[in-house]
């Protein structure tokens, strides 16, 4: 069964819930759009991509009272399968219209659970998919706390900022440095774990902050590896965005 937080947010969706909406759209259409430019280049134009990754969160609302947890089915692969029937049902519409042939659409069932052997996402994507939940924890977390609290974290983790110099930039102690580094970091923790919960049908998917050192760990994982796990995806958003911006837009 999905967990009550994945369920709650579902039914945020299929109430046409805009903040829910935006949430969706915000945190993974950038991973859609570039699958689908990925998949359709050469066939498909800027605006159909931007189209079809819509549509894509689209049928995910409308797809999940036939998802089945217990066919093992993560939120990733899942939406990931539904990209691809988007993309696919596009592709023959275009076809039928070259042909001067009726056209019908296809059908989202069981077929697109998103677990074939032959259609599974790469590790690239799955990772893609975790440092999106992870970059909007850092986002929720932002707008949470003021700017001079958010800043430091900022600066000391994300920039890799002695304390020291966080302290003579920003004008404050270093033990005031310190004290909000620990607020905004302990609430981290927190958003983290509620962001990976949200969109996670699995117990797998439920783990990943855990496997990737940004859990809610009993044993207390050192807030230093905790701050490194965070860099290290922050770094590779940024990476990504500036690899983005290279290609030029969709």
């Amino acid at each position: 069964m999905l967990n009550d937080v994945s369920t709650g947010f579902v039914g945020r969706l299929r109430a046409r819930d805009p903040e829910a909406w935006f949430e969706l759209w915000e945190t993974f259409g950038p991973i859609l759009r570039n699958q689908l430019r990925k998949w359709g280049r050469g066939r498909i134009g800027a605006e159909t991509v931007q189209d079809l990754s819509q549509e894509t969160l689209t049928a995910l609302s409308q797809a999940i009272d036939s998802h089945d947890p217990s066919r093992g089915a993560r939120f990733s692969t899942w939406l990931l399968a539904i990209a691809r029937y988007t993309l696919g049902d596009e592709i023959d519409r275009r076809m039928a219209q070259k042909r001067g042939s009726g056209y019908k659409p296809a059908s989202l069932d069981e077929s697109y659970q998103g677990v074939d052997p032959a259609n599974r996402p790469d590790a690239s994507y799955e990772q893609s998919i975790f440092d999106a939940k992870v970059d909007a924890s850092l986002r929720a977390v932002e707008r949470e706390f003021d700017f001079v609290d958010f800043a430091v974290y900022r600066s000391r983790v994300l920039e890799g900022h002695t304390g020291k110099q966080v302290a003579i930039d920003l004008g404050m102690s270093e033990p005031t440095v310190s004290r909000r580094l620990t607020s905004v970091r302990a609430r981290l923790r927190e958003v983290i774990a509620e962001t990976v919960a949200r969109f996670s049908f699995t117990k797998e998917e439920e783990e990943e902050a855990l496997r990737n050192g940004l859990g809610q760990n009993p044993n207390k994982i050192e807030d230093a590896l905790f701050d490194e796990a965070v860099a290290e995806v922050y770094h590779r958003l940024e990476e990504r965005r500036r690899a983005e911006v290279a290609e030029g837009p969709i």
